[in-house]
């Protein structure tokens, strides 16, 4: 499906859609512009509501009539998703949830629930987010999660299957990051193979951006996208990077086409670092089922839900 091409997404009237991470500028900013245009309703999660809220005026700013509503969600707080998820239960039945907010290359720090901070804001927090969304995803008819992993799963070297609340030897910031970018791929693999196995009418599918030009590096590494050190990393980043509008697209294509669960969504260009989205490969550790099996049944006692 590399001939895929945004301007021939279906029209999504009728549609509720939940993106999280929604920054403007973003790959969340732009897959709920894109979504917005066609008709969907668009629930934007952020954890910062001012944020959040100069995306939905950035947003119907360029779509007359858009139908956005902002929710409050920080994903490294177990407490935030359940609150946010209990906000969410009034909308009704949901047609998509874009697990899309993650963090990038933090410092060292654990959250107020004592788990790390990149592994509860990328895993964790959307594996909640997912279970306590699930009746609605399904109430739907035709439920899909779309999880946004990263090329960095290939950096993980082994899977994150320790003990969550404790850190053992060395902390390396990007070998973590890719750990947590390889639990979106088992998150993926296993929600999928237990929705078979309940007979549930939801998909579980996951994208990457490739290499996007996003704040992401910038804010995980120095708190901010602009000033001094972290302004000359995010040009430098954006300088050799396709858009973050390109960037949207895989999870745009995942949201939208009649794949497969556990699909991959990745650019279709050269080591996939750009071009347009199609269906790719992973790596041969994030294609071991019995980590994928290990890692949730640690999620579930974590975030104290068993799920579906």
């Amino acid at each position: 499906m590399s001939d895929w091409n945004v301007a021939d997404l279906p029209d999504q009237t009728g549609r509720t859609i939940v993106v999280t991470g929604p920054t403007l500028g973003g790959l969340g900013h732009h897959t709920a512009l894109v979504l917005a245009r066609l008709g969907a309703r668009v629930i934007l999660a952020g954890r910062n509501p001012t944020k959040v809220e100069e995306t939905v005026a950035a947003i119907r700013s360029e779509v007359a009539g858009a139908q956005l509503e902002a929710l409050h969600l920080d994903l490294a707080s177990l407490s935030s998703v359940r609150t946010a998820a209990a906000a969410v239960a009034q909308v009704g039945p949901i047609d998509v949830l874009v697990n899309n907010a993650g963090v990038m290359g933090t410092k060292y720090s654990r959250t107020a629930d004592g788990l790390e901070l990149q592994m509860a804001t990328n895993h964790f927090g959307p594996f909640l987010l997912t279970g306590l969304l699930l009746p609605q995803l399904a109430s739907s008819g035709d439920g899909r999660v779309v999880t946004v992993s990263s090329l960095f799963h290939t950096f993980a070297g082994r899977a994150p299957l320790g003990d969550p609340r404790e850190q053992t030897g060395h902390y390396s910031t990007w070998r973590v990051y890719g750990q947590s970018k390889l639990a979106n791929l088992y998150f993926t693999a296993e929600l999928e193979r237990r929705l078979r196995a309940a007979d549930l009418p939801v998909r579980a599918l996951a994208a990457h951006p490739g290499f996007a030009g996003t704040h992401l590096a910038a804010n995980g590494q120095y708190g901010r996208s602009s000033g001094g050190i972290a302004t000359i990393l995010d040009a430098g980043v954006r300088a050799i990077s396709q858009t973050a509008e390109a960037g949207a697209w895989p999870s745009l294509m995942a949201a939208t086409a009649d794949l497969p669960g556990d699909s991959f969504v990745g650019p279709g260009g050269f080591r996939q670092l750009s071009g347009r989205p199609r269906t790719v490969g992973r790596s041969r550790l994030a294609r071991n089922a019995d980590n994928a099996r290990r890692l949730w049944e640690i999620s579930e006692e974590i975030v104290d839900l068993r799920y579906p």
